[in-house]
Order: structure tokens, then C-alpha cells, then sequence
């Protein structure tokens, strides 16, 4: 079995959906720690042929609770939308991406995590990506442990023999330790250029184009 785990982050780029629809179990970090200045609940679409910021508003932001203990301030669901109808309404696919947008951002739930998941399986649901969802903290003891000591109690628990990561856990994670734990350790090196929200690929990419989009990378 093929397992994947990162934090959950709002509407984040391509390559995080190539993650998880390669693995057969993706597990969402609730139990990490909230980061401020991170891509938790922030991510960047294009206005005006410029980069910028589109953000869900954290209330009371501490490194000192988890993903999961953190609430969201309820969006400005119009303002919101009108950006990026303002953004995106001479985009090919505008119709499907905004769409999309109004379905996460509608959601009433306003625990991150939460509002997180729900937004994670909308977009799974649209590009056909299939991958059984879970939680970290469903794993009871884990945080007890530090990086991959982590990941290994993840695979043996979870009976995966397989693990992906981005390519940037090539500076943490060693091949050899973790195949000395039974474990294959995979880079994903994705050949997609889009850096942006996933939005922007939803507003200038058809759905068909985006789920076969999903196919292109390779191991390193």
C-alpha cells in the first residue's frame, strides 16, 4: 500500500494533488501545529497579471495549537467571490473554478481543519482523484514522535510499504532508513509548471486536461 501525509493548506498548488492522488491512503496533519506565515490558510492566485494573496481570516493565530484547535473567522463569502470573478472572468473554465470556490467557501464549519477537509474533498471530487482520506491524530501516540520516526509509525500502522513525499523531503528523509524499516521511500518531482492556487488551474484548465495533468511527474 502507498501511503502520503502532509498538512492540510488552503487551496494549495498542483503538485499537492499529484501527492495524494498517488497514494491509496493520504492522511490530512490535523495534529501539526499551526504555523503563522505559512500556506495553511493562504495562497496566491493572479489578478491583473500579478501575484496576490487569497486568504481565509485565522481568529487568534498561535504556534501554540494544532491544526485542528484552530478556529477561522466566518469568510466574506461575497468579497471573496468577487475577486475572483474580477480575476478570472475572461478564463477559459471561469464557470467550473467559480463554482468550485463557492462550494469550499460556503462551508459553515469553522474549525480550520475542518473547513480545510471539506475544501480538500471538493477539489479530490473534481479533479477524479479517489484516494481514501484520514486524519493523523486518528493514530493515537504519534506527536510523541519526531519526523520520520513519524512516518514510520504511520506505514507500520497502516500496513503501507510505500511512502511519497514531495520533493523537497529530500533534505530530511534518507532512503536507506527507511528501507532499513521496510519501507520504500519515494520523491515526486512534478513536470507541471502551475505554482499558483489550485483555483487558478481550475479557472484556465479543463477538468479532463487537470485530471491527466495529475499523471505528470516523475520519482527521483
Amino acid at each position: 500500500m502507498i501511503l502520503s501525509a502532509n498538512q492540510p493548506y488552503f487551496l494549495p498548488y498542483f503538485p499537492w494533488w499529484q501527492l495524494i492522488a498517488q497514494a491509496d491512503l493520504f492522511l490530512i496533519g490535523d495534529d501539526n501545529a499551526f504555523m503563522k506565515h505559512s500556506w495553511i490558510y493562504r495562497n496566491r492566485i493572479r489578478v491583473n497579471g500579478s501575484q496576490t494573496y487569497f486568504r481565509i481570516r485565522v481568529r487568534d493565530m498561535s504556534c501554540h495549537r494544532t491544526i485542528a484547535q484552530t478556529e477561522i473567522l466566518p469568510p466574506d463569502v461575497s468579497t471573496m467571490l468577487r475577486t475572483l470573478e474580477m480575476a478570472y472572468h475572461k478564463a477559459p473554465y471561469f464557470a467550473d473554478g467559480f463554482a468550485l470556490a463557492e462550494r469550499i467557501l460556503l462551508c459553515k464549519d469553522m474549525n480550520l481543519c475542518r473547513f480545510l477537509t471539506h475544501s480538500i474533498r471538493e477539489v479530490c471530487d473534481y479533479l477524479g482523484i479517489g484516494t481514501q482520506l484520514g486524519f493523523t491524530s486518528d493514530y493515537a501516540g504519534n506527536t510523541r514522535l519526531v519526523r520520520e520516526e513519524r512516518l514510520y509509525e504511520f506505514c507500520r500502522r497502516t500496513g503501507a510499504d510505500v511512502y511519497v513525499n514531495a520533493i523537497g523531503g529530500q533534505a530530511l528523509y534518507d532512503r536507506a532508513e527507511f528501507a532499513a524499516h521496510g519501507i520504500e521511500l519515494r520523491f515526486l518531482q512534478t513536470e507541471v509548471p502551475d505554482n499558483l492556487s489550485i483555483i487558478d488551474s481550475v479557472m484556465n484548465r479543463s477538468r479532463e486536461e487537470l485530471h491527466e495533468m495529475l499523471g505528470r511527474f516523475r520519482y527521483v
